[in-house]
């Protein structure tokens, strides 16, 4: 086991020596030990590598706010090994991982397990909102619910020693990293990139996953050219958590039949498949890659795309939605000025960040009378790293340069505004 730096993970390593190296990782809010009841089978065959994510399980508190990081961050822990080639399975966000090294750096991976994951996980809205709320409550109310999301009804009740380990893990993450790591997955979307992931994957999805179900795991499975699809009846998100021996008879499957090393540097384990130990159907789909998108010319980048990009992160898919659905001839071209302008050009620049930009923002909205968009960008605010207190000092600020009368109806907007965002879910 390893403690580490900014630049690589906190790890465990199991099995023997010699042997070809399995990597597995784990879902938010979660551990490495969300692996420990596949270790013993899987370590007869590969020496496995589990990694915890920055301030999960103790690690220290780095955040890596793009999955693309947290890869980058794998492979120099691995590089550090001498491990150039291995297989790889990850749950949820793990998964997201590993779909990045199998597209950004096909020569590592030798074999892919996709658990509970994604091409894109549900919408970017969601986990920014996920990340607001954990800014001003704590990760309580992640803790909270964690059980609904990642189990069934029936296994939380029957396992409440289980489940309260699963509360325990989300608790004592680090609430920045929690926050980064959904900042990853609002980013994250590899839909039109899957047709390039080049390698065996085998798509293991829990039949009553309610976070990324099945259909999730048919979109990976249509648009990965070499993908299997296994559907494990009785499990939720953390199949290998509810559903030990079926995922682990599953993978050692998998990872015994399909690995392939173009480079012929790890052998091949010997392992003939034996019964699942509860009744499994894997169901195995094949279909045509997705059409990859013409790459773009050369030249300055659209402000229009990067505008309308940054607009959506800032303020949300839903409002952009709602105000190009309201856009018609008469105000289109109004609203591809502001995508443009104000946002492709001002918002994207690096002078300020955008928790300053937000500050800059709020305080010209209360200083010209303009209290008609303060709701959305107290919204921005909030997903831009503001917190409820800090919101509260701009507009008392603003209260001394701007008058009372305007900033209190700006305090009338806001709170209004936090209540609804900051509330966590019953």
């Amino acid at each position: 086991m390893s403690q580490t730096d900014n630049k690589t993970l906190k790890y465990q390593v199991d099995g023997p020596e010699d042997a070809p190296v399995l990597v597995l990782g784990p879902s938010l809010g979660t551990t490495w030990h969300m692996w420990d009841r596949q270790i013993s089978e899987l370590t007869q065959h590969w020496r496995v590598f589990r990694y915890d994510l920055p301030g999960h399980g103790g690690a220290p508190a780095h955040p890596a706010t793009a999955v693309g990081e947290l890869a980058d961050r794998l492979l120099a822990t691995l590089d550090g090994l001498g491990v150039q080639r291995f297989g790889y399975a990850g749950c949820s966000i793990g998964g997201a991982i590993g779909a990045e090294l199998a597209l950004r750096h096909p020569q590592r991976v030798a074999s892919l397990a996709l658990v509970a994951s994604s091409a894109r996980f549900g919408s970017a809205d969601e986990f920014r909102q996920r990340g607001v709320i954990v800014r001003t409550n704590g990760l309580e109310p992640m803790a909270r619910t964690a059980p609904e999301r990642w189990f069934t009804t029936g296994f939380a009740a029957a396992q409440p020693a289980i489940v309260e380990w699963a509360v325990q893990m989300v608790r004592t993450t680090d609430p920045g990293c929690y926050i980064a790591a959904c900042e990853a997955l609002a980013a994250f979307d590899i839909r039109t990139e899957l047709g390039r992931i080049g390698v065996p994957t085998l798509v293991l999805v829990g039949a009553e996953d309610r976070v990324t179900g099945p259909g999730d795991a048919r979109t990976l499975v249509a648009g990965i050219p070499d993908a299997r699809l296994a559907v494990v009846p009785g499990a939720s998100h953390l199949a290998p958590v509810e559903q030990p021996g079926a995922v682990t008879d599953l993978l050692l499957t998998h990872f015994s039949t399909a690995w392939q090393d173009t480079l012929a540097a790890i052998p091949v384990p010997a392992f003939a498949p034996r019964p699942a130990s509860a009744p499994v159907l894997p169901v195995a789909e094949i279909t045509a890659a997705v059409p990859q998108p013409e790459p773009a010319s050369g030249g300055r980048a659209d402000p229009y795309a990067q505008g309308m990009r940054i607009r959506r992160e800032v303020l949300g898919n839903a409002h952009v939605d709602g105000v190009m659905a309201a856009s018609d001839d008469f105000t289109g071209d109004f609203q591809e000025l502001v995508t443009r302008y104000a946002w492709g050009e001002v918002w994207s620049r690096d002078g300020l960040d955008r928790r300053t930009r937000s500050t800059v923002t709020l305080t010209a909205l209360v200083a010209s009378g303009h209290l008609e968009g303060l709701a959305a960008h107290v919204s921005a605010a909030l997903r831009n790293g503001l917190t409820p207190a800090e919101i509260r000092e701009v507009l008392l600020q603003t209260a001394v340069y701007c008058g009372i009368p305007a900033a209190g109806a700006a305090f009338t907007i806001a709170q209004s505004v936090i209540q609804a965002e900051t509330t966590p879910p019953a």
